[in-house]
């Protein structure tokens, strides 16, 4: 597991760098003061896993995620003494967000959350850009309360109007982004857009049915029931081996 750490204070990535030494599959490839720097070394030296400090001078870490290029993406974990930009980083597509200073047992757990998607992207070395980035949690809001959702969790995603509906298992939720945006986020070898207004979480198809000649009827786990071409329904149940 190759690790760049990146934090603008030398104190805060020496303590990170004694903590992840005690940790015998992690090699440290390199450390970097800022978020400039942290975009030129992710480049050249191809890291596995970044530890990336959030408040930086000139770029801070959520835009270190945005800059981030190219056919291999780290997988990120984020560091900060502010708990409050959690949500933010998790809507980035974080692994993990651990709060300063960091305690050994909290490292080894979002490690622990890191080896199992790393072991996954190695199987697929020719995914693309767009695959890497999918994201690992969706924030939904509910009344003031924003929740964190599991993608798997989530059956369907519906426009009305300008407002976005996450259809969840554990309930109803507004989503932060518009629907053109979560379709870029999610995994598109699970969420396929079904309907203009519409994507839908294949792995909640429980039952596809004929309605005539050209259209057909998916009936999702928690009863939601969505209308498609015959041959958006034939392709659903080919990939999704039927």
């Amino acid at each position: 597991m190759r690790v760049l750490i990146v934090d603008d204070e030398p104190i805060a990535r020496q303590i990170l760098r004694e903590h992840l030494e005690s940790f015998p599959e992690v090699t440290i490839v390199g450390e970097a003061a800022d978020g400039l720097a942290a975009v030129e070394q992710v480049q050249t030296l191809n890291p596995d896993l970044l530890f990336l400090d959030l408040q930086m001078p000139q770029l801070g870490g959520l835009a270190v995620a945005k800059n981030l290029r190219g056919p291999r993406m780290p997988l990120i974990i984020f560091v900060t003494a502010f708990e409050q930009h959690a949500l933010e980083a998790f809507d980035a597509g974080a692994v993990d967000y651990l709060l300063k200073p960091v305690r050994q047992e909290r490292l080894a757990a979002a490690i622990q959350k890191a080896r199992p998607l790393l072991a996954a992207a190695a199987l697929k070395p020719t995914e693309t850009k767009v695959q890497r980035m999918t994201a690992r949690r969706i924030v939904g809001r509910h009344g003031s309360d924003l929740h964190l959702l599991d993608p798997a969790d989530v059956i369907a995603f519906q426009a009305e109007g300008e407002t976005v509906i996450i259809i969840a298992s554990s309930g109803r939720f507004y989503a932060e982004h518009s629907l053109k945006a979560l379709e870029e986020r999610m995994d598109p070898e699970r969420f396929r857009r079904v309907h203009r207004k519409t994507i839908i979480n294949a792995d909640h198809i429980r039952k596809i049915s004929p309605l005539s000649s050209k259209r057909w009827l998916l009936k999702m786990s928690n009863g939601l029931e969505v209308v498609v071409a015959k041959r958006l329904a034939g392709l659903i149940r080919d990939e999704t081996r039927w």
